[in-house]
């Protein structure tokens, strides 16, 4: 598995985690954001560029 295959799956982890966690505090939410730019930056090294775009927005 490449390194930007890992990097990918450890973001979906991320922000999976986070999104559950939402309800407990403001900072899960902040680290949820973090977790959506981390795909995002997934995006655009895969060269899915949409998928970056998207992400980011």
């Amino acid at each position: 598995m490449s390194v930007i295959a890992l990097h990918g799956v450890a973001a979906v982890t991320f922000m999976m985690v986070m999104y559950a966690l939402e309800g407990r505090g403001r900072g899960f939410i902040l680290a949820f954001a973090a977790g959506c730019l981390l795909l995002s930056l997934y995006g655009f090294l895969s060269g899915a560029w949409p998928f970056g775009v998207v992400e980011c927005i």
